[in-house]
């Protein structure tokens, strides 16, 4: 099943985590940095990110599996094999029905029952496509598309429920665009020969998928022209990523009748009554001009035609978690041609992951009981403490800004809310119903009491202890509506964190996420955002001049970097992510020396100065390979740069860390001291 990707808060420490499985790797009790790892061969200062990981790398190549593999990759795979363990001891605990333990054994039964999964073939999502196929008005269309987004798709646009970013106590829903099978916008509409490759591979699949679900082969050849005809003149109306990054540009709040009036076509009446919504007096549209154009294209296109793309859109959602024909055609496209990965994960991992989607919190509670410690979570409230002291005496001596500026940065920086570990208050799932049926059911059912639960939350005020991921996520976001920092319980762990670890490694690990979650309310995109999550400039004229001209000169240095043919980083699109790279790092290697100056440690370990151990452990944290299409992929869509250049681009404006390795003039990644760029 795929998952829409909303705007929803995050700015997260790492980009996508796909799914995972073991590979070589030191045993787990080797010291924090082992100096073996370090390749001697090779300058610090003309790649510092293969002279940490090259050994590393090479030792743990990406697995079959996998499309990428790196030190994230591992601890998430480690996080999978406990939610395995759970499981299966609640499968085999004949636990009361209705009971939490019931319902994570359960969902576990039914996603291992390959033999009935394999019996049922595509039965169990058919009176979805018997709701389809009855279909004879655009009102039906409306009415099917509403019932399938509460648990299948996101055909046509999206929805979601989020704060109101300009009144950010209050809960607001959101229509945003949607309705594509490809990653984004830009598949359908570059020219290049890769895209016109993954076109071709979509079209195949589109195929697959029809034929399988009983399609003739004339029908579905029809079909993938119109399901193409119709996601392009889609794709034509969004926004592209850059565009969505603005939050002035998608905050646009109408009245239910001026939504009504500018997109009649689209019955908003009956959509939001078939949802379940309250009565709303307003929404906030994304995209306006995209609703337009869905409003004309609902006119334009024939019922039968939109029969065809609502019925392909169902089985796509539902392909993996069908019998084994359905699911392999589903990952020789999404795995295979859009990410390179050749041989699909045991079905355990993937059954782990669609549970911590369907159950997370359940999950959660029994993972911190695991494996999170209280000392784990003091010594993190404390590291954060100290990143927000060091943040705060970098805005003191910042030359750029004004003092009225300042005292609103610092008034935004003590304002930060900070969870770590877990929820203080857990989801309650007593009304989702799971049983040992259907495994695809069961998922849908999921979905759906999530969905429930958001359309709930419209129009009331925000729950702020609500989090965002779950304990085992291997991950950390910055959420600007709520002007928080959150860690989760997973991420925790070495490289990143270590209770035992010295200094050095704990900040330029862990300190430099902390550092990069603080920084995202303060990059081209949280700045935007006051103290309490609302939308409104507190920067003076000029100092707002100043910060953008600075951004510009990190876009314009990223975008240099080219990753792999002729793609180059989009400076524009990973603006946000790498100025809190950046400032990550910088407030961190302040916090690591005014702690060193308050507990001092050794000097050198394994013959490593204490500073030189804190960038090792910043460049070791990012240490990992990614498959040429996934890279691919990451370049066009993704906010984040690849790893490597997640290192090299920020040690490169990093001064002190051109003092502790003595990188000079002719080193390869040398920059100028005036063309270097430090926002934070």
């Amino acid at each position: 099943m795929k998952k829409s990707i909303l705007p929803l808060f995050a700015s997260i420490f790492i980009c996508f985590l796909l799914s995972f499985t073991p590979a070589p790797n030191p045993p787990a009790t080797e010291k924090p940095i082992n100096v073996d790892w370090l390749d001697k061969s090779i300058n610090p200062g003309d790649d510092f990110f293969e002279y940490v990981n090259a050994k590393w790398n090479k030792e743990n190549p990406i697995p079959a599996t996998e499309s990428r593999w790196g030190a994230f990759n591992v601890l998430a795979d480690n996080s999978k094999k406990m939610l395995r363990e759970i499981m299966e001891e609640d499968a085999k605990s004949n636990a009361p029905q209705g009971s939490t333990a019931q319902k994570v054994g359960d969902f576990w039964y039914s996603g291992m029952d390959t033999v009935s999964i394999e019996k049922l073939g595509i039965t169990p999502i058919k009176p979805y496509l018997d709701q389809i196929d009855a279909i004879k008005s655009k009102d039906d269309l409306i009415k099917t598309t509403a019932s399938l987004h509460k648990f299948a798709t996101t055909a046509l646009w999206q929805f979601y429920i989020d704060a109101d970013q300009m009144n950010s106590s209050m809960n607001i829903l959101n229509l945003y665009q949607g309705g594509l099978g490809l990653p984004d916008r830009d598949y359908y509409l570059r020219t290049d020969e890769k895209s016109a490759e993954i076109r071709k591979a979509y079209a195949d699949y589109i195929t697959k998928l029809l034929t399988l679900s009983g399609t003739s082969a004339t029908d579905a050849a029809a079909a993938v022209k119109t399901i193409m005809a119709i996601e392009t003149e889609l794709a034509k109306a969004s926004f592209t990523n850059v565009e969505l990054r603005d939050p002035h540009a998608n905050y646009n709040k109408m009245g239910a009748k001026e939504l009504t009036d500018r997109a009649p076509n689209m019955n908003w009446n009956l959509y939001f009554t078939s949802m379940g919504f309250p009565a709303m007096n307003e929404v906030m549209v994304g995209q306006p001009k995209f609703f337009d154009r869905v409003n004309k294209l609902i006119d334009s296109v024939s019922v039968n035609d939109w029969k065809t793309y609502l019925r392909f859109h169902l089985v796509d959602n539902a392909a993996n978690l069908l019998s084994s024909d359905f699911e392999k055609a589903h990952f020789a496209f999404y795995s295979t041609a859009l990410r390179g990965v050749q041989v699909m994960n045991p079905r355990w991992k993937r059954v782990s992951e669609m549970a911590d989607g369907a159950l997370g919190e359940a999950l959660g509670q029994e993972y911190v009981k695991r494996t999170f410690t209280p000392e784990a979570k003091q010594k993190m409230i404390e590291l954060v403490n100290n990143l927000k002291v060091a943040l705060g005496q970098r805005i003191d001596q910042l030359d750029w800004m004004s003092p009225e500026t300042k005292v609103k940065a610092k008034e935004k920086l003590n304002a930060i809310a900070v969870k770590v570990g877990y929820p203080d208050k857990w989801k309650d799932y007593s009304t989702l119903t799971i049983d040992r049926g259907p495994y695809v059911l069961n998922v849908f059912r999921s979905v759906e009491f999530e969905t429930n639960r958001s359309i709930a939350k419209a129009g009331k005020p925000v729950d702020r202890t609500e989090w965002g991921m779950t304990p085992q996520t291997v991950n950390a976001y910055y959420n600007p509506v709520f002007n928080e920092i959150v860690f989760p319980a997973a991420i925790l762990q070495p490289p990143f964190f270590d209770v035992n670890a010295d200094n050095a490694v704990n900040y330029g690990g862990i300190g430099a996420g902390i550092g990069h979650e603080i920084t995202h309310g303060f990059d081209d995109q949280g700045r935007q955002y006051d103290k309490e999550g609302n939308l409104k400039d507190w920067w003076t004229e000029e100092d707002g001049k100043k910060f953008e001209a600075k951004a510009e000169r990190v876009s314009k240095f990223y975008s240099m970097y080219n990753p792999i043919d002729t793609l180059h980083i989009n400076g524009d699109l990973t603006n946000g992510e790498n100025i809190a790279d950046q400032g990550g790092l910088a407030i961190a290697y302040t916090a690591f020396q005014i702690e060193q100056k308050k507990n001092p440690q050794p000097k050198k370990i394994d013959g490593l100065t204490a500073e030189e151990r804190f960038f090792i452990n910043y460049a070791q944290i990012w240490r990992g390979s990614i498959r040429d299409n996934s890279l691919r992929m990451q370049l066009l869509t993704n906010p984040h740069s690849p790893g490597k250049y997640r290192v090299l681009g920020t040690l490169s404006n990093t001064p002190e860390w051109y003092l502790t390795f003595g990188v000079k003039t002719g080193d390869k990644m040398y920059v100028k001291p005036e063309d270097r760029t430090q926002i934070w």
